[in-house]
């Protein structure tokens, strides 16, 4: 048997609208379409985990705590939408910081890999922002930027080299969807 192939999702911007170091829980809000484009994923057999870098952490603007009640509140609205994710995973150091977690460095995609047992190079990874291609590139995955959170700024700033360039989850998924139908 082989193992479940890995939507592996932004955060901010990509599935929640962009709100600069969310700490208060009332403040997560999930993009239009985003639940169903999940849900349409998992009908795929995909697994779906959230790579996210919080530096917010190290910057002392929010503290852990705040962050899994944000984390708890992310999956009460997926939930409600009929979605559940595999993992949350999370970088709390800063850009400075020498650590392997700090997205575009695979640290993230490792501990879900050990956590799963996928390949990455049989994923796929959603982003808004150069790290989040960087990082697909990187593990080997397919990539995709979306247009929404700082999405529409990367791709005409030319930040990145996505695979497909969607304009938010929705579209990510479809494309998702068919290239996982036809290779």
């Amino acid at each position: 048997m082989t193992a479940r192939r890995f939507v592996l999702l932004d955060r901010d911007g990509t599935l929640n609208i962009e709100r600069h170091y969310i700490s208060d829980p009332d403040l997560v809000e999930l993009y239009p379409g985003a639940g169903a484009a999940l849900r349409e994923l998992r009908a795929k057999g995909f697994g779906l985990a959230v790579v996210t870098n919080q530096s917010g952490i190290a910057r002392g603007l929010i503290r852990p705590d705040q962050l899994e009640r944000v984390h708890a509140r992310l999956a009460e609205l997926l939930e409600a939408e009929g979605v559940t994710l595999d993992g949350i995973y999370v970088c709390p150091h800063g850009p400075d910081s020498d650590c392997d977690c700090r997205k575009p460095r695979p640290g993230l995609v490792a501990q879900a890999v050990r956590d799963f047992g996928f390949a990455p190079a049989d994923s796929f990874v959603i982003g808004d922002k150069g790290i989040d291609i960087d990082l697909g590139r990187g593990v080997g995955a397919a990539t995709v930027l979306v247009r929404s959170g700082y999405g529409r700024e990367t791709e005409a700033k030319k930040l990145a080299s996505p695979d497909h360039v969607a304009d938010d989850l929705a579209g990510a998924a479809a494309w998702i969807a068919e290239r996982a139908l036809h290779p």
